[in-house]
């Protein structure tokens, strides 16, 4: 499973409109709007880094509002939740 911390920056008032966006991305497992240097925080999964870079660089990325974005790719086997 390929895992990855999404931080974005969105065009100024359209925080809430991305959020809304980014929940109909099947990928999207987790999304927090935030305060800070980021706007929004996305946790997504994906069956393969393909298919994870394809809902970032297809969805995310070009998805209106968005002005940019930092994406943290996760190591495998090296994840712990409580």
């Amino acid at each position: 499973m390929a895992i990855a911390i999404v931080l974005i920056n969105t065009d100024i008032g359209k925080e809430v409109d991305v959020f809304e966006r980014l929940k109909q991305i099947p990928e999207v497992k987790e999304v927090y709007i935030t305060y800070g240097t980021f706007d929004i925080v996305a946790k997504l999964e994906a069956p393969t880094l393909a298919k994870l870079n394809e809902a970032i660089t297809r969805n995310i990325r070009n998805m209106p509002g968005v002005r940019s974005t930092l994406t943290l790719i996760g190591v495998e086997g090296k994840h712990f939740q409580r």
